[in-house]
């Protein structure tokens, strides 16, 4: 008789534990610490991280798993696994939520450290939470650990959209962002639970390895598995926004802190693209031609949408908001490509590899411009608008010359070496796999963001002709924090620029 008594690795759990249980010590220190003293609870937040990312280091050696079963024939089946994957996902998660913690709680005029300092215990327990689901998604083998680590990343983030709105009822727009936000996520969490429940109707399993080998035995290749994989699919596309499931992710952004947009926009992503890889890659493999055929048409439309939507805005986060679901088209390329290639050509694992080295790229340069304008918004006080930024090199040239930086290394363009080769790299996954239309339109889209990112650039350097709050620098300044998360950023997107195969050379 097979024993039902698993094994716990707790060396495989740390990382992901520490920054569960570290939640819990910041929560229980706010009942301690004075009320005008609690925006200092961001540094034990930050030795947390910090502890998590010192953990993930020393177990990158050796692959682990734990909650294993006996798949039989000496086989483990396991529903929690780190392994190069996961690392690499769970690193990018890290360095987001540490850069976040780094930015200043004043937002716009509206949230004001005074009023945010009353819950700031519990925006940096929330924060921590979240990071704990995006951390476990990365080693999620099974559905159902994904499913609640999804769920786990996704309900705290709501909460700190809505934080403005419980502060005060004259932010309705915090509620607004956060409602919609949490009502997508509940149709993407019943689909996905039909999904799932449709594959283990017809496989008997929910571990991701076991579930493909019976997809490849072809003893479960029925109509219903396949509806069950499309229903699993499409509620993973919601956590990416990816069209045409994206709607929420302008209001909910323009509605949240900075900050908390920076979190939605890198480690709330970067959870999304984990669960879509994990499953991808080790469960629905077997149906590689079918989800890649689905996926690159997806991310024609998702590139194309977003693109087009960013050239209208004039409010910079609602831009950010816009280029970022357009990032999320030119990160599901690779997965497009690798599910379309065969296995024998190797490119699968080459598409794993280009999504992560896009995402972690792409965090870094998207973290540096939220924390741009997390600064320049605290010191200017709210500073929102393109135009804002006019003179901006003049007025404060280390923060003009990074936002630029940032900018046009998102582009594509030189000096940002790092982003150009991200995008060259996804758009030979595209042609090697003989998806020319969408090396085409990858090319196009690249051209199509030139224009915002340029325009955004060229008014950073336009001269200054009239009083704007990037001219006026009033108020204090957001402290010393913010400015290293600034300064963090651009030594990172400069290291990258300076040896961009870095990250690919470690995946």
């Amino acid at each position: 008789m097979t024993s039902l008594v698993q094994s716990v690795d707790w060396v495989a759990l740390g990382p992901t534990l520490a920054v569960a249980l570290g939640s819990l010590v910041v929560l229980l220190a706010d009942l301690w610490v004075p009320a005008g003293r609690r925006a200092a609870l961001r540094w034990p937040t930050l030795g947390v991280i910090v502890l998590a990312g010192a953990l993930v280091a020393a177990q990158t050696g050796r692959e682990r798993g734990t909650f294993c079963i006996d798949a039989g024939g000496g086989l483990l089946a396991c529903s929690f696994v780190v392994e190069p994957i996961t690392w690499a996902l769970q690193a990018v998660s890290l360095v987001g939520a540490a850069v976040v913690t780094m930015l200043p709680a004043r937002d716009q005029g509206r949230v004001t450290p005074v009023t945010m300092g009353r819950l700031s215990g519990e925006y940096h327990f929330l924060l921590l939470v979240s990071l704990a689901g995006a951390m476990a998604i990365a080693a999620s083998r099974d559905v159902i650990t994904l499913v609640v680590a999804l769920e786990v990343l996704s309900l705290p983030a709501f909460a700190m959209i809505a934080l403005p709105a419980g502060l005060s009822r004259e932010h309705p727009s915090a509620a607004e962002g956060a409602l919609k936000a949490f009502l997508v996520s509940v149709v993407s969490l019943a689909v996905m639970l039909l999904g799932a429940a449709l594959l283990y109707g017809v496989t008997g399993t929910l571990h991701l390895d076991l579930l493909a080998a019976a997809l490849v035995a072809g003893t479960a290749s029925t109509p219903v598995a396949g509806v069950g994989a499309t229903l699993l699919l499409a509620g993973l596309l919601f956590k990416v926004a990816a069209v045409p499931f994206h709607g929420w992710v302008p209001d909910a952004y323009v509605g949240a802190p900075i900050r908390v947009a920076a979190f939605l926009s890198v480690v709330s992503k970067s959870g999304g693209f984990a669960g879509l890889l994990v499953v991808l890659w080790f469960g629905l493999r077997p149906y590689g031609e079918s989800w890649g055929t689905v996926l690159a048409i997806i991310a024609a439309l998702t590139m194309t949408i977003g693109n087009l939507g960013a050239l209208r805005q004039t409010d910079v986060v609602r831009l950010l908001a816009w280029s970022s679901i357009a990032q999320s088209g030119f990160m599901l390329v690779p997965l497009a490509a690798a599910g379309i290639a065969t296995s024998s050509r190797g490119v699968g694992l080459d598409g794993a590899a280009a999504t992560i080295a896009y995402l972690a790229v792409y965090a870094v340069m998207n973290l540096g411009a939220f924390a741009v304008v997390a600064v320049t918004d605290s010191r200017a006080g709210g500073a929102r608008a393109v135009a804002d930024y006019t003179g901006l090199i003049r007025t404060s040239a280390l923060t003009g010359v990074a936002l630029a930086f940032f900018l046009v290394s998102l582009a594509g363009l030189p000096p940002g070496v790092a982003g150009l080769v991200t995008k060259v790299v996804v758009l030979r996954s595209a042609v090697d796999t003989g998806l020319g239309w969408l090396a085409v339109v990858m090319a196009v889209n690249i051209v199509i963001g030139l224009a915002y990112y340029l325009r955004w650039t060229a008014v950073i350097f336009t001269p200054l002709q009239s009083t704007s709050p990037s001219e006026r620098g009033l108020g204090a300044g957001p402290g010393r924090a913010p400015s290293v998360a600034v300064g963090l950023a651009l030594a990172a997107a400069v290291a990258l620029s300076v040896w961009p195969q870095a990250v690919l050379a470690v995946l």
